[in-house]
C-alpha cells in the first residue's frame, strides 16, 4: 500500500501543475437565507477527510504550510493541508457552540439525570444565584471538570447544545465584536425566532459525524502544562495511578494540547447525549414519541422508528437560562432512508472510538483513559453497567434492524428511500431508489460490517452491502457506464438528464464495497462512475463540475460540493486516478472558495483579507453571516471568463522570505495585459511595480522590494481577465 501511495505521490507531481484564480463573479450566490444543518454538515465531514488525511495519504508534509503563506509548497497541500481543514473547523463550530440552533446542553438528558442526583442545597452553587433549577449548576461543573482535566479555560457565552435543528436563518442579527468573538461567542448567536425548530435524523446524524471526527482527533494524545504534546502508549496517562479519576498533579492532561482536549471532550459529551435523547424520546411506533431498548427490540413484535421530522415547543423558565423544550410532535411521520443513513454514520464511529478492547493504535490507547469512568463511563463488559459504547452500539443495532425491516425491498434486492406504516402499523416500504442514497448505504454498511464483525449482525451487514452494491452496478448504471438519478422498482430509471451527484455518489458508494469485500466488479463498476463523472461532467477550461448533463448552467450547494469531494478522493486513494487531487484543488478553489461566506479564525484570517483569498473575515461579513457555505450558487458555463493562472511549484515566487529581490512565476490563459501591485498585510497598497504583458507562456516576473519595510505583503496580479495573490515575507 505504501509503495501504491508514493506512486500515486510522485505521478502528481510529474504534471504540470496549474491552478486558476477566477474572478469571483462567475460563482454567483443565489441563497444564504437558509442554514441546512445537514448538508451543511455533511461537506465539513467530506472536506475533513479531504484535508488533512488526504494530504497525508499522497506523502505531503503537513509540516511544511503555512496558513498565511497562500499555495506554498503547492495549491494541492494548501488546499487540503489549511483550506479544507479550516472550513470544516468554521462548520462545526457555527452548529455545536455558537450559532445555538438546537437544544441546549442545560437540557441534555445526562445533564439532568446527574442535576436530580444532587443534594438540595446544590441549586446557585456554580452560578451564585439559586433558581430553583439545578440543571444550569450541573451543566457548570460539567465544562469546569473539562476545564481541569485538559487545562484549558473554557470560552465565554458558548451554546453547546445535543440536538441540532434542521434549518434557520443564519444572519446575524447584531454585530460581532471583532475583538473578542473567538473567546466570548455572545455575538455570533443567531435569531432564534427564524429557527426552523424541527428535530431532523440527517441533520443531527450528519452533526455527530463531524463531532467524532473531530473528537476522535482531538482526544487522540496527551499534553502537559505547556502543551507539549505527549503519545499514548499504555501506561502514561492522565489519571491517578491504579484509579480512573484525574491526577492533577502528575502533568499529564487529555488531548493533543489544551484547546483540543476540552473541545473533544465537549464534542463527545454532546454526541452521548444526543443518542440518550434520540433513544428514550424520539422511537415513533405510528401514534406516540417514546423510548425503544436496544437489547430487547424485535421490528417484528412492533416497530419503533425515527421519524423524519418532529416539531419543537419550547418555554422560558427563567431569564438567565435557555429556552427549554417541553414538547414535541411528529410532523412527518415517514421514515427516510438518508436520515438514519446519516445517523448510522456517527453512532458507528463513536462505537469505534470508544471500543474497550480496541488497543489498535497509539489513538485507541488515548481513547481508554477517556472512557474508562472519567470523564466518561466505561462499556457494559468491563464494569456491567451500559455505557457510552454500548449506547453507540445499541444504536446502530437499532437503526440496522428498522432498515431491514422498513427499507429493504426483498424482490429487487434493493433498499428504498421512503417508507412508512400502515393503520396496522406494518411498514410500507416505497418504491424509490435514488442513486445518492444507495451510494451512502454503501458507506454505512462497510463500517457497520467491520464494527459488528465478530457478531452475527456483521454478516448481515456485510450481505445487504453486497446485495446493494450489485443493485446500483447493475439496475442504476445505464450500458454507457452512467449512473441514473434514481430508480423507481417495477416501473424503471429516472428518464432526467444525469446528474453529477448520481455519478460522484455512486462512485463513492462503490468504492466503500470493494474496500469491504475486495470484489473486483465494484471496484470496475465504481470507476466507471468516476469516469463518467470526469469525462462528462468536469469542465477543465472553468475547474469546474456541470451539475446536469449537457446543461451549461450549473447549480451548486454544499450537499454538491460534498459529494463531489468524497468521489475524487475515494478515486484516487482506491481507485489510483492520479488526476483527482488537481482537479478536487481547482474544483475547490474555484467553487467552496466561492461558496465559503467567511473565516472566522486568525488561522485563516487576520482582517482585510490576510490570507490573500478573497473570503472575509468574519467581522468583515458585510452581509453578517457566519463561517458557512452558501446555501446555493449558480456558474454560467456557456460564457468563460479568462484567468491568470501561477504555477504551484515551490518555486512560485521565491526565494520567500526574501530581502532584495523576489521572482514571480506567472502564466495566463487568455494573452492580455495586467498590473502587479504590493500591498501591506492590511491590505492597503504599498507599490505598484509594473504593468505587463502575459502572452499565455511561462514568463518570470523579477520584483525589487529592497525600500519595503520588513513585514508580511502580498503580491497581487490584476487584469479583465483574472487576477492571482500570492504572500511573501520581507525580511530586513
Amino acid at each position: 500500500m505504501e509503495d501504491l501511495i508514493m506512486k500515486r505521490f510522485y505521478i502528481l507531481f510529474s504534471l504540470v501543475i496549474l491552478t486558476a484564480f477566477n474572478i469571483k463573479a462567475q460563482i454567483l450566490i443565489t441563497n444564504t437565507n437558509t442554514y441546512y444543518t445537514a448538508g451543511q454538515m455533511l461537506l465539513a465531514n467530506e472536506i475533513n477527510e479531504s484535508g488533512e488525511p488526504f494530504a497525508e495519504a499522497l506523502g505531503y508534509n503537513l509540516d511544511n504550510l503555512d496558513p498565511f503563506v497562500s499555495n506554498s509548497p503547492d495549491s494541492i497541500a494548501y488546499a487540503m493541508g489549511i483550506e479544507s481543514y479550516e472550513y470544516s473547523r468554521y462548520a462545526l463550530g457555527i452548529i455545536v457552540s455558537r450559532s445555538g440552533m438546537g437544544l441546549h446542553m442545560m437540557w441534555a438528558p445526562m445533564i439532568q439525570q446527574m442535576a436530580m442526583m444532587e443534594p438540595g442545597g446544590f441549586d446557585g452553587s456554580m452560578t451564585g444565584t439559586p433558581n430553583g433549577f439545578k440543571n444550569d449548576d450541573e451543566l457548570i461543573k460539567n465544562i469546569m471538570h473539562f476545564g481541569a482535566i485538559t487545562n484549558h479555560t473554557p470560552p465565554m457565552h458558548p451554546w453547546p447544545q445535543f440536538a441540532e435543528f434542521e434549518s434557520g436563518d443564519p444572519h446575524l442579527p447584531q454585530a460581532i465584536d471583532a475583538t473578542n468573538f473567538t473567546t466570548d461567542f455572545q455575538t455570533l448567536r443567531w435569531d432564534r425566532s427564524k429557527m426552523n425548530k424541527v428535530l431532523n435524523l440527517a441533520a443531527m446524524g450528519q452533526t455527530m459525524m463531524k463531532q467524532y471526527l473531530w473528537a476522535s482527533d482531538m482526544l487522540s494524545a496527551f499534553h502537559d502544562s505547556l502543551d507539549n504534546g505527549i503519545d499514548p502508549d499504555g501506561i502514561v496517562s492522565p489519571d491517578s495511578a491504579g484509579s480512573s479519576h484525574f491526577d492533577p498533579s502528575n502533568n499529564v492532561f487529555f488531548g493533543g494540547d489544551g484547546l483540543d482536549g476540552f473541545i473533544g471532550n465537549v464534542l463527545t459529551a454532546e454526541s452521548i447525549n444526543k443518542t440518550l435523547f434520540v433513544i428514550n424520546k424520539l422511537a415513533y411506533n405510528g401514534d406516540s414519541l417514546g423510548t425503544i431498548n436496544p437489547a430487547t427490540y424485535d421490528p417484528s413484535t412492533g416497530i419503533r422508528f425515527f421519524p423524519h421530522a418532529i416539531a419543537v415547543t419550547e418555554i422560558m423558565v427563567d431569564s438567565t437560562m435557555p429556552p427549554m423544550p417541553s414538547a414535541f410532535s411528529v410532523t412527518d411521520a415517514s421514515s427516510n432512508l438518508w436520515d438514519q443513513v446519516s445517523y448510522l454514520w456517527g453512532a458507528l464511529n463513536f462505537m469505534n472510538m470508544m471500543n474497550p478492547v480496541d488497543s489498535s493504535d497509539a489513538a485507541h490507547l488515548a481513547y481508554k483513559d477517556v472512557f474508562d469512568g472519567d470523564p466518561f463511563p466505561n462499556a457494559m463488559s468491563q464494569t456491567g453497567m451500559p455505557g457510552p459504547f454500548d449506547l453507540m452500539m445499541g444504536t446502530s443495532k437499532v437503526i440496522f434492524q428498522n432498515l431491514m425491516a422498513m427499507h429493504y425491498d426483498m424482490t429487487s434486492g434493493s433498499f428504498v428511500d421512503v417508507s412508512g406504516l400502515d393503520a396496522s402499523k406494518n411498514p410500507t416500504p416505497g418504491n424509490v431508489i435514488t442513486t445518492q442514497n444507495a451510494g451512502y448505504l454503501l458507506i454505512t454498511f462497510k463500517q457497520l460490517a467491520n464494527q459488528f464483525a465478530n457478531t452475527p449482525l456483521g454478516p448481515m451487514a456485510l450481505g445487504a452491502l453486497n446485495t446493494q452494491a450489485a443493485y446500483l452496478a447493475g439496475t442504476l448504471q445505464d450500458v454507457n457506464g452512467g449512473f441514473y438519478n434514481s430508480y423507481t422498482i417495477g416501473t424503471g430509471p429516472d428518464g432526467n438528464a444525469k446528474t453529477a451527484l448520481a455519478q460522484a455518489a455512486a462512485a463513492r458508494g462503490l468504492y466503500a464495497a470493494y474496500e469491504a469485500t475486495n470484489n473486483s466488479a465494484y471496484l470496475t463498476a465504481a470507476d466507471a462512475a468516476y469516469n463518467y463523472l470526469i469525462t462528462n461532467f468536469w469542465v477543465p477550461a472553468q475547474h469546474c463540475f456541470r451539475s446536469e448533463e449537457n446543461n451549461s448552467q450549473a447549480v451548486f450547494s454544499p450537499e454538491f460540493v460534498a459529494i463531489i469531494t468524497g468521489a475524487l478522493r475515494e478515486g484516487n486513494l482506491v481507485g489510483g486516478h492520479a488526476d483527482a487531487p488537481l482537479i478536487y484543488t481547482r474544483f475547490f478553489k474555484k467553487v467552496a472558495n466561492a461558496m465559503q461566506v467567511s473565516e472566522g479564525a486568525p488561522t485563516g484570517e487576520a482582517g482585510l483579507d490576510s490570507d490573500g483569498d478573497g473570503i472575509p473575515f468574519i467581522p468583515e461579513q458585510v452581509d453578517g453571516l457566519p463561517p458557512m457555505f452558501a446555501t446555493e450558487a449558480t456558474l454560467d458555463l456557456s460564457t468563460g471568463i479568462g484567468s491568470v493562472q501561477t504555477s504551484i511549484e515551490a518555486s512560485d515566487l521565491y526565494p520567500n522570505p526574501a530581502v532584495d529581490i523576489i521572482s514571480l512565476q506567472l502564466s495566463a490563459e487568455n494573452a492580455g495585459n495586467y498590473s502587479i501591485s504590493i500591498l501591506d498585510n492590511k491590505g492597503a497598497l504599498a507599490n505598484t511595480v509594473s504593468n505587463i504583458y502575459l502572452n499565455g507562456s511561462q514568463q518570470t516576473i523579477n520584483l525589487n522590494i529592497s525600500q519595503l519595510p520588513a513585514g508580511m505583503y502580498l503580491v497581487k496580479v490584476n487584469g479583465e481577465n483574472g487576477q492571482a495573490i500570492r504572500k511573501f515575507v520581507k525580511m530586513k
